[in-house]
């Protein structure tokens, strides 16, 4: 793809009470060889700056007038307009072409525009926010679109410094570059959305991705960290995928017994609303997610723990909270439009989960996986496989699926 010089960069923020930091930013693109479409969202005062696009605009845009939104005396409700405004404006300038990129900046009430205005761009359309809250626990994953890029902006609650100007070189830097060269996704060749974690705990992508290759399938493996399912879902939602591969419900787990490692309630969702054909496989969903600096959570004392890193460790699960795993893994099967298959591999659904080694735990395996298959139910079929999900057996099981389903155009090429 051939580079795009001068790149148009929609630069978003409140410049009643931010112009300085907007305008240093708009000009430090400038000075990186773009060109800066500034866009106002500001609902408390005036500004003596001139941005191509003004309050009133993007009030208009959102079906209202600068006057009603201030006049409603809730800032929450006001930005929450200008948001919509904002949004659909940025929406309207990509479909003319009118932009290459976005960038917006602020606390938490810009960072919250931000969001709904990124989340109205398409994967591969660069989009960055530069925030004081960035990788916050404030923002949850369920907002953030799957190529969202955020920048920490420190130092920038009030006014200009050289702290703060680093972060805004550094951000307008990385839009331009960004804009000018990204290689956007064409899907010319079939995807498939694959979820799994690291090797040392799932490993069935190594031997999967290369045949899915060769059958003529581009693949993409999620990492289900929670932020990986959460672009993987927003995928499957756009319905990118002719097939989905989810052998990793982690996050499914996380989300169930209330783990802020997780996707969102639409986990295990998307794929099954826009009838993509999956197939399905329970990995590490006998575990529970915290993050390993933090307290331990009283309900999980006595539990088996492993201690991934130094970001996440992991709890086994007790026999009844494995039961309402399965249980609501079934449940939510149930409500796909397209078809589904789950592999349940009777050896073992994670490396751990193995003879010997710390959270190997064959009582509750066993108890797992008949809850699962007796929960199953039509239209969604099974098949339980005697080998550990991290054997070849299990990844070859899988491809005999996909092979079928290619035969009889379940998977549309």
């Amino acid at each position: 793809m051939a580079k795009i010089e001068n790149p148009l960069i929609a630069v978003v923020g409140t410049f009643d009470t931010k112009a300085d930091e907007l305008q240093y930013l708009a000009e430090k693109i400038q000075v990186a060889g773009g060109i800066p479409i500034t866009i106002d969202v500001s609902v408390l005062g005036e500004t003596s700056f001139h941005p191509k696009f003004s309050k009133h605009d993007v009030a208009s845009s959102a079906g209202s007038t600068i006057d009603k939104i201030t006049n409603a005396d809730d800032e929450n409700i006001a930005m929450q307009l200008m948001a919509k405004g904002a949004a659909k404006l940025i929406k309207e300038l990509h479909t003319k072409k009118e932009i290459n990129g976005f960038i917006a900046l602020g606390g938490t009430m810009g960072t919250d525009l931000a969001l709904e205005c990124a989340s109205s761009l398409p994967l591969g359309f660069p989009k960055y926010i530069v925030s004081t809250v960035a990788f916050s626990p404030l923002i949850p994953t369920d907002r953030m679109p799957a190529d969202i890029q955020m920048i920490l902006w420190a130092g920038g609650l009030y006014g200009l410094n050289d702290i703060c100007k680093s972060s805004l070189s550094q951000a307008a830097g990385s839009i331009v570059g960004s804009a000018s060269i990204v290689e956007k996704p064409d899907f010319k060749k079939p995807l498939v959305g694959m979820t799994s974690l690291g090797k040392s705990t799932l490993s069935y992508m190594v031997h999967l991705k290369p045949e899915l290759e060769k059958r003529g399938f581009d693949t993409a493996v999620f990492h289900s960290t929670g932020m990986g399912g959460r672009a993987f879902e927003n995928l499957a939602s756009e319905n990118k995928f002719s097939l989905v591969i989810d052998f990793c419900l982690q996050e499914f787990t996380n989300y169930v017994h209330g783990s802020i490692v997780n996707s969102g309630k639409d986990r295990l969702v998307n794929a099954g609303k826009n009838a993509i054909p999956q197939i399905v496989a329970p990995g590490a969903s006998d575990l529970v997610d915290i993050q390993s600096w933090g307290e331990k959570p009283a309900r999980f004392k006595g539990r088996e723990y492993h201690a991934h890193n130094r970001l996440i460790g992991s709890f086994s699960l007790s026999k009844r909270d494995r039961e309402k795993t399965a249980k609501d893994i079934a449940k939510t099967l149930a409500k796909a439009k397209g078809r589904t298959h789950v592999l349940i591999p009777k050896q073992g659904i994670q490396e751990w989960d193995r003879k010997g080694e710390a959270l190997h735990d064959p009582e509750g395996l066993s108890h797992f996986c008949k809850t699962l298959k007796r929960e199953i139910s039509d239209p969604v079929t099974f098949d339980e496989l005697d080998c550990h999900i991290n054997d070849k057996a299990f990844s070859t099981k899988a491809l005999e699926i996909v092979d079928e389903w290619i035969k009889k155009g379940v998977i549309k090429f």
